[in-house]
């Protein structure tokens, strides 16, 4: 079969791809592989608002059970609380069902240790082949399940711990729920922090998250930071492990830039580690030309906030994320965290004599074009040893001279080969990317 798990869990439309069968397998499994030197494993469980997901629920109840683990319920919780809880409470592992910023059709189940964190591809392959092999599992007795008092009340306390200080009193905020798993928790949470807030989508029905609202659809918040004349607006997506935000003009502040904001403001008050933020290839060249400013470097890893941590983990970074608005701070949580990204952010504006589009504005980013060019899947890896190929991106690259980018990336799912070209001037961009497609399609088609 193919594997199971992708760059963020296993995930697919319910009922097809995603079915209660699967759940049952990788919860039995996972309960296995993740508490093997425990005869009575403890596994968080929590979830978004998908209508699905009390489904999945009781599937991976009965699965952990069976294989002699204790289940305890978070209910619909913020992925990153999850990673919050596992650690608080000293549990063996987590679960969350979720498909992020995905459609309600979809959802998944993703795992975390006991140490908080995203499981490795080692320890995935490990579960993937436990199910496959149908392995057998030696139980003296099933496990059971609880429900947990307030969960949502230790994960505020732990979000706030090293902020006790910030006051929002005369912020007012505008906050998009995505109808997902923010919803009955950042309005209060905010409240409580003296802002003034505005809520939207935060009456999820099972079929609304994502849905034309959160963090990859803001053009509601765009208008309604300006209609309600507020300082910010914070939208996060499904299952609240990203954040993006919008300046009181209705402007976008995407992930590099939320990153640029937090990473300065980390430098200045000495928490920075090795004056490094981790990034991935797709971050804009802007926020390396900003940071540069400032006296500030970034690292690059293969997109994907797997691979942010990795790196982070690695060589001892404490900051880290992507474009799409996943933030990671190590010395707050262990795994991408929206209602931390936007806590910060708040505290930032709130605290600084400039408005957040004068905020904004402390980086430029550059334009960006992506052209496909149409390859086989036999070939679309051959681009990287084509000397002819290869010589025209080193031209490209020579005319940009410091002040643009090019980056070739094979598609990990379609015969593509995609183009990608970041400078100044637009027009010049489309020409370029155009070109250098045209060229590796007449080599590798």
């Amino acid at each position: 079969m193919s594997r199971l798990f992708g760059t963020d869990g296993v995930r697919g439309v319910y009922g097809k791809e995603l079915t209660k069968e699967l759940a049952y397998e990788l919860g039995r499994y996972g309960c296995y592989v993740l508490s093997s030197t425990n005869a009575h494993p403890k596994i968080i469980i929590g979830m978004d608002t998908r209508e699905s997901g009390k489904a999945l629920e009781g599937a991976l109840v009965d699965g952990i059970t069976s294989a002699g683990g204790d289940a305890l319920l978070a209910g619909v919780i913020p992925t990153p609380a999850i990673a919050v809880l596992v650690k608080e409470l000293d549990a063996d592992a987590g679960v969350v069902i979720s498909a992020s910023h995905n459609p309600y059709q979809f959802n998944g189940i993703k795992f975390f240790n006991g140490q908080g964190f995203k499981l490795s591809d080692a320890l995935e392959d490990q579960i993937e082949a436990c199910i496959k092999e149908q392995t057998p599992i030696d139980v003296a007795e099933s496990g059971n399940v609880d429900t947990l008092k307030e969960p949502e009340a230790i994960y505020k306390t732990c979000t706030r711990q090293g902020f006790e200080d910030v006051d929002l009193s005369g912020l007012k905020l505008v906050l998009d729920c995505s109808n997902g798993a923010s919803s009955t928790i950042a309005p209060d949470f905010f409240t409580s922090l003296g802002a003034d807030v505005v809520t939207l989508a935060d009456q999820p029905d099972g079929k609304n998250i994502n849905d034309r609202c959160g963090s990859t659809c803001m053009d509601n918040l765009r208008e309604q930071v300006v209609v309600q004349g507020a300082d910010l607006g914070l939208a996060f997506d499904g299952d609240a492990d990203r954040c993006l935000a919008v300046d009181e003009k209705g402007r976008m502040i995407d992930g590099d830039a939320i990153l640029n904001l937090i990473g300065q403001k980390m430098k200045a008050d000495g928490t920075l580690k090795k004056d490094t933020i981790v990034v991935t290839v797709m971050s804009n060249i802007g926020l390396d030309l900003a940071l540069k400013a400032c006296g500030l470097k970034s690292v690059k890893t293969d997109v994907g906030d797997r691979y942010v941590l990795e790196e982070m983990l690695k060589s001892g970074y404490n900051i880290g994320g992507e474009q799409s608005g996943h933030v990671i701070l190590l010395d707050h949580n262990t795994t991408g965290d929206g209602m931390l990204t936007a806590l910060i952010l708040a505290d930032i504006v709130a605290g600084d004599s400039r408005t957040a589009s004068e905020l904004n504005d402390l980086m430029t980013s550059y334009p960006q074009v992506l052209v496909n060019a149409q390859v086989t899947n036999q070939t679309k890896f051959d681009y990287a040893k084509d000397e002819v190929i290869q010589a025209e991106i080193d031209k490209v690259e020579q005319h940009f001279a410091g002040q643009g980018r090019v980056l070739i990336r094979p598609s990990g799912t379609e015969p593509l080969v995609r183009v990608m070209i970041e400078g100044k001037d637009q027009d010049e961009l489309n020409q370029i990317a155009t070109d250098l497609a045209e060229l590796i399609e007449s080599r590798l088609a």
